[in-house]
């Protein structure tokens, strides 16, 4: 019972779906007509949300599980080495997807639902495939990676209003460095299982370097527009600011050194970087 409740954990991807549903949990309680805390949904929200996003980890899981045998920090995956059946997996998937689909409509509104069905097809069934085709891959991945922020707004303001967009334009651009830094770090393993996801062909480059650097200057603008809009106040403003500097730093500092040791600086400072972002941003929330 405790091996297999342990390969569920793997095969939803648990950090990952946490750390995914965490974004969308603080944009539901920055969308304005969220006034107060009320446990009894942000809860619900939360299993809705891993619901959803362990859905489309065990599709990718149970779709690649001949190229995750092949990499060496996958290979243990419970699809992967023979512990799961495909067919086991597929029907994990169908059912946690459909009842957080439900969920969502049936515990917030239609457009969250709708939302969130978009995004565990875009991530299962169009990221997935096209990650061994294209370095496209990345963008592509980077809707559905974002549109939590977006199904969290919605379930919580129940409009597709500007703040929602701005928040998920913050976690859109932030995953570029971020990926980018774990695809450099993990390069020889993905290059034997056939994914293309660096944005050059000849692996890390300094081109590579370059877009990690663009995409968190990018960030800085993006990241001033809850201000902008009226969402948060000014001490959040000069947090976030702080916090994309730092980043920006890194990605320079990835540029000039052009070394594992500092895609790793840039990997782990994106960890940071987020979660930071959305809690200052909360913590400074405006109440109009």
């Amino acid at each position: 019972m405790k091996s297999k409740l342990q390969d569920y954990k793997q095969l939803i991807k648990f950090t990952l779906s946490f750390t995914v549903v965490f974004s969308c949990v603080i944009c539901y309680l920055l969308a304005p007509k969220v006034v107060e805390y009320d446990w009894i949904q942000i809860i619900l929200l939360f299993v809705a949300g891993m619901l959803v996003t362990g859905s489309a980890n065990a599709i990718n899981q149970a779709v690649e599980k001949d190229t995750d045998a092949v990499m060496k920090r996958t290979a243990d995956r419970p699809v992967a080495s023979g512990r799961m059946s495909v067919k086991e997996a597929y029907t994990f998937a169908l059912i946690a997807g459909l009842v957080g689909v439900f969920m969502m409509y049936h515990f917030f509104n239609l457009s969250s639902a709708l939302v969130s069905l978009f995004s565990l097809f875009l991530y299962a069934f169009i990221y997935t495939p096209v990650k061994k085709i294209s370095s496209i891959a990345v963008l592509v991945g980077a809707v559905p990676g974002a549109l939590p922020c977006l199904i969290g707004w919605v379930a919580g303001n129940d409009d597709f209003g500007a703040g929602g967009w701005a928040l998920f334009g913050i976690q859109f651009l932030w995953q570029f460095p971020h990926f980018w830094a774990i695809a450099w770090v993990a390069h020889g393993d993905y290059s034997k299982a056939g994914f293309k996801l660096l944005p050059a062909d000849k692996g890390p480059t300094k081109f590579t370097a370059v877009q990690c650097v663009m995409y968190a200057v990018l960030m800085i603008p993006v990241c001033m527009l809850p201000y902008y809009f009226g969402l948060t106040g000014i001490v959040s403003f000069w947090i976030v600011l702080v916090l994309n500097g730092f980043l920006v730093m890194q990605c320079v500092r990835l540029f000039i050194a052009m070394d594992i040791k500092s895609a790793r600086r840039v990997m782990f400072s994106s960890y940071i970087y987020l979660p930071l972002v959305l809690l200052a941003l909360l913590a400074d929330k405006i109440h109009h």
